[in-house]
Order: structure tokens, then sequence, then C-alpha cells
């Protein structure tokens, strides 16, 4: 079937991409800069777009069997001015307005819409365990969670089914967080940010891409699911994991306060968590091939 990924060049689209055009699916990728795309493989045909309309594709939509819509400018990449803040929240919501305009002019819907979120949603909530039913925090991140959700909820109306993936810290050798945290390891300068008590809700990149499949395929997925692996840990658990599978000690903690020193509100991120446990996924029977982070940390490392 043909399946429309936006934001497919990512960290997450590009293994996406190329597994489902490896299990045969026509693939279109839209990308606001195609010339990031090379490289994504045979059977994946790239098509432009501006992230804000349906200008240009929204044909396209018309007979597609899925929508995988992941598009949204990075949080990570320096600090939160009002305007950053500002483009952060737009790209989202601009590409999910884009998504509705192309489904609501196919005459021929697509079957499924598998929404990106993020576990941010919950807003910052220490060592407690959060699962699909707990309502959204109230800082920054989660608004911009509420409303990225928000902003392909329409479609639900033409029938088409809608599954939302509110996905944890996905750990990939290509990039990411993964190769951030591991770098004060290597000089022996690894530990736990701020508290530690902080929740950590990680997710190999082979289970983000399988998860997402199975949002897509399987017909009794909608509504929201915690793509994060089972039992998540706390900040200080996870990092004694780098540890272990690196060799190395994880005994030098990074204050709170010259976190916040360098990244200002960003360093939310690294300061405030969830243990977003995957309770809807596993329900509808989904397999995690990594729950030990030990393992999926050595699996990477590897690569």
């Amino acid at each position: 079937m043909r399946v429309i990924v936006t934001g497919g060049t990512g960290l997450i689209g590009r293994p996406l991409a190329a597994a489902l055009a490896d299990a045969g699916h026509e693939v279109i990728v839209l990308s606001r800069s195609p010339e990031k795309a090379a490289g994504l493989g045979q059977g994946i045909q790239v098509v432009r777009w501006d992230g804000r309309t349906a200008e240009g594709w929204g044909s396209l939509a018309d007979g597609a069997g899925a929508i995988v819509n992941l598009a949204g400018e990075s949080i990570a990449e320096g600090r939160w001015s009002d305007e950053r803040k500002r483009r952060i929240r737009e790209s989202r919501v601009n590409a999910g307005k884009a998504v509705v305009e192309a489904v609501q002019a196919a005459r021929q819907k697509p079957a499924v819409l598998v929404q990106a979120s993020a576990v941010g949603y919950y807003g910052p909530r220490g060592p407690e365990t959060v699962t699909e039913d707990t309502p959204p925090g109230k800082d920054f991140l989660a608004q911009v969670c509420v409303d990225w959700e928000a902003s392909t909820a329409p479609v639900e109306a033409m029938g088409v089914r809608r599954a939302i993936a509110r996905t944890g810290i996905v750990l990939s050798a290509d990039g990411g967080a993964l190769p951030r945290m591991l770098l004060p390891f290597k000089f022996f300068a690894g530990g736990k940010l701020g508290s530690g008590q902080q929740g950590f809700p990680w997710i190999h990149i082979a289970d983000e891409v399988a998860a997402l499949r199975f949002l897509m395929e399987n017909p009794a997925a909608s509504g929201p699911f915690n793509l994060a692996a089972p039992n998540p840990p706390t900040n200080a658990e996870f990092m004694r994991a780098v540890g272990e599978a690196m060799g190395r000690p994880a005994a030098m903690p990074t204050p709170a306060a010259a976190l916040r020193a360098v990244f200002g509100e960003m360093a939310t991120v690294l300061l405030d968590g969830q243990r977003a446990a995957p309770k809807r996924l596993l329900d509808l029977g989904f397999q995690f091939r990594f729950t030990d982070p030990v393992a999926a940390l050595r699996d990477l490392l590897r690569r």
C-alpha cells in the first residue's frame, strides 16, 4: 500500500521509511529539504512540501493506505527563546493541519493516520509511573504535545482511524540523545543528571520502528499509545546502565543548576521526566525486542 511519511528524513523517519519500503510498501517521504533525503534507499519517493499546506502533494493522500505524521522542529537544538518556542509549536501544528487538508480533499480516505507525539505530554512527573490515562501536564512541552495531537483530530470525523504515538527517548546509533549521553562516559565523567529521580522513558530505535508499524497495521490500534520500553527506569538507573554497557563508572553527577545555566528552560528535557509505561501497546500484544537498557545499549554500541 502507499504510505506517506512526513518528517521522513529524521532520526525515526529514515529507518521507518526504509523498513516500510523493504516490506513492499510504496513509500512517499515529504520533506521541506529533499536534498536531505539522499540515501533513503530504493522504493522511496521524496516529494517537496512546505510543512504548512497540502499544496503539491495532497493528491497523494487519495487512495493512500496510511499517513505517518512525524514532522516537527527539534526541541533539543539550542536554548528556547520565545521565537524558538513559537517555531517548535507551529511546525507541529501546521504539519498536522496540512495532513488534515489532504485527507479532507481525498475522495478515498487513508485507512489510518499515525500521529507523532511525545511522553512530554504528561509534564514533569518525577518517579511517578504514568499510563495513557494520565492527564496532560501544564508546562510548555506538555502543551505543545496537546496541540500537536489535536492538530490531526479532525480526520477521525472523516472515518480515518488515528493512533497517537507518545514516544520516549529514542536510542539510536545514528544520532539523537544517545551520542550526547555517551560522551561524558568516554572521559570517565558520566553520571546522573540533577537528582536522578526523574523518569527516563527510553526505547530502542528498532522497537520504535516496529511499534509505529504495529500501530499502522493493527486495526484495533486507535487513540494514544506510550512508545517506551516496559519498566521505565529513573535517570540515575539508566545512567548506571550506560556505565555498565560501556565499562565506565557512573559516579560524576551533573548538578541541576549547571544544566539550567547552560540550557535555560530547555534543561527541563534533561532534569524532568516521566516513567511512561506502554500499557496499551502491551495490552494489544506488541512485543518489545529490547526491555533491558544494558542489552539495548550494548546492541547499539556494536554498530
